[in-house]
């Protein structure tokens, strides 16, 4: 797991944190470690998905330009597109504002054996309802505790509950916003409303920093992904899953030689008849 790992509630402070890679972290290292995770990452979601015994939900969350799409396409690269579902959360829709806020989320949340990417998530309910004071006061403090209760509930039911913030500078993200335009590969993703927001930076850290610090618990942990290094991002990512799914190796292992014997049987004795 990244250092910056938060598992339980405390007061946390981004700009005590850095967004760059620590000393004596190149390119070549990470991407040489991060195309070695490949593989384990792929072998344990296998294992994982044959044995049905738990799921992934993996939150990615952050400013704009962050990094959250690049993230998941090096990530999701790594495993077996068949047990992944990326679900990308923007505004509600009428019929979703219709029914209490975690209604649109819950019925993405993974299936046994499966992993769940969310871009954005239930946190934008915190997050940029409280900074534009989209609704009152009152309710969305209260949606920390919803939150809390949800993600506990996942973990309860066997999903692994991973989260991470990506974190970047003002400086960073400014110069992601500006590259944007002088490529036509990515101009398509110009939208005025990245500029307006970050004249609400100040407005959205400290929302951010207590999303982090009311909701983290050990079942379901955030990490401050230092980003400005889109390299080092990706790595710090993989290796935090990886960490993650490793104690449950053995287990499904057995689950999994289990499934084997039962099969093996059933064949046998098929063809003995």
């Amino acid at each position: 797991m990244p250092r910056n790992v938060v598992n339980e509630p405390h007061k946390v402070r981004l700009e005590d944190i850095s967004a760059e890679p620590p000393d004596g972290m190149t390119r070549e290292k990470a991407e040489k470690r991060f195309q070695s995770l490949g593989e384990e990452l792929f072998d344990l979601q296998d294992m994982m998905f044959g044995a049905k015994l738990h799921s992934v939900l993996v939150v990615l969350q952050g400013r704009d330009g962050a990094g959250k799409d690049g993230a998941i396409k090096h990530v999701v690269g790594s495993l077996n597109p068949r047990g992944v579902n990326v679900v990308s959360f923007g505004v509600p829709s009428t019929e979703e504002r219709q029914h209490d806020f975690l209604w649109r989320v819950h019925r993405h949340a993974p299936r046994l054996g499966e992993f769940s990417i969310f871009n954005r998530s239930h946190y934008e309910d915190v997050l940029v309802v409280r900074v534009h004071e989209l609704v009152p006061k009152k309710r969305w403090k209260a949606r920390y505790q919803h939150i809390a209760d949800f993600e506990a509930l996942l973990a309860e039911h066997n999903t692994i509950v991973l989260k991470y913030f990506l974190h970047i500078t003002k400086k960073e993200q400014k110069k992601r916003l500006l590259e944007r335009e002088e490529r036509p590969e990515t101009a398509w993703k110009l939208n005025v409303n990245d500029w307006r927001e970050r004249e609400r930076w100040d407005e959205y850290t400290e929302a951010y920093e207590d999303a982090i610090a009311k909701t983290a618990a050990k079942h379901a942990p955030w990490a401050v992904v230092p980003a400005n290094a889109k390299w080092y991002r990706n790595l710090v990512v993989a290796e935090s899953i990886a960490a993650a799914l490793r104690p449950y190796r053995d287990e499904w292992l057995a689950k999994l030689k289990d499934i084997g014997k039962e099969a093996t049987t059933a064949v046998r004795s098929y063809r003995a008849e």
